[in-house]
């Protein structure tokens, strides 16, 4: 099996790298295109390794939070090489995390490499085969109340989806009617969702040892506040979206949570890469 990646062009400029860890190496067709190495730890305890991918705009924004433009292209202005880095993300993971809401904002999507960056699907595919990851890609929504819209194009694809939900959510989440698709429904939480037992299960029932997050920033704040992520891939993009009472509420990186000073989560920079005038910055958590 030869890898081939074509790439979004040019290569990835390498600002910051730090000496890489022990763990799976990204082989050197895909890493010359990075721009450097990202090994991935191996799971530790009863968890999956966990990564975040986010674009960001300079106030710190993720969404325009407007009909029709409120998914992350609008941010990153459907940048090449964010979704070049997306793909890979994505061949490299044994399931993608997101919100129900993510879902409903982009109910076309389906969340494979493929999608994001086709010029690169075959390669992703054989990157994802040599990796030896599950397949098909787990897709995992994070839902209060259940209510998934069953109508979304994932449904209608040979997939294996959980939904993981509270009590009264999986009454909701068990009437769902899928097309195609394998849905199981996991009752964690009577008015929450208990993140850190979706991660043991994920790990002990389904064999996720990569998980990777994709959104939105209340799920992101949710797997912050009980310490279960471990590295952050942020876009951080050449526009400002700002924020105002007399529209739609333009979300931030983080919401739904609250830390004191002292007891905020930190991390530290692994990486920093440069495309145009997008910087592509990698960090690691320090619980």
């Amino acid at each position: 099996m030869t890898l081939d990646p074509a790439g979004p062009g040019a290569p990835f400029e390498s600002l910051i790298e730090t000496p890489p860890e022990a763990g799976a190496a990204l082989p050197p067709e895909f890493k010359a295109i990075f721009g450097g190495p990202w090994t991935i730890p191996p799971a530790g305890g009863d968890r999956p390794y966990v990564y975040i991918n986010f674009a960001t705009s300079r106030d710190g924004r993720v969404s325009f939070s407007m009909p029709g433009h409120s998914g992350g292209g609008d941010v990153t202005g459907f940048n090449a090489h964010d979704r070049w880095l997306m793909g890979l993300l994505r061949a490299r993971a044994d399931a993608i995390l997101m919100g129900d809401n993510t879902l409903r904002t982009e109910p076309e999507h389906l969340w494979t490499p493929g999608h994001i960056f086709p010029e690169d699907e075959d390669a992703f595919n054989e990157l994802h085969a040599a990796e030896k990851r599950r397949s098909p890609t787990l897709l995992v929504f994070l839902s209060l109340k259940g209510d998934i819209p069953s109508d979304a194009a994932v449904f209608g694809e040979d997939v294996e989806v959980v939904i993981a939900t509270t009590h009264l959510g999986a009454e909701t989440a068990h009437k769902l009617k899928s097309a195609t698709a394998q849905v199981d429904v996991l009752e964690l939480g009577d008015d929450g969702v208990d993140i850190v037992r979706l991660m043991t299960m994920l790990r002990s029932d389904y064999g996720v040892e990569r998980l990777l997050c994709e959104g939105g920033p209340r799920v992101y704040g949710s797997l912050l506040a009980a310490g279960q992520v471990d590295d952050e891939f942020i876009a951080l993009c050449p526009i400002m979206i700002g924020d105002s009472p007399d529209g739609p509420h333009c979300p931030s990186l983080v919401e739904g949570v609250r830390f004191a000073p002292g007891r905020a989560p930190q991390s530290r920079i692994v990486g920093l890469r440069r495309a145009d005038n997008h910087l592509f910055l990698r960090s690691r958590y320090l619980f």
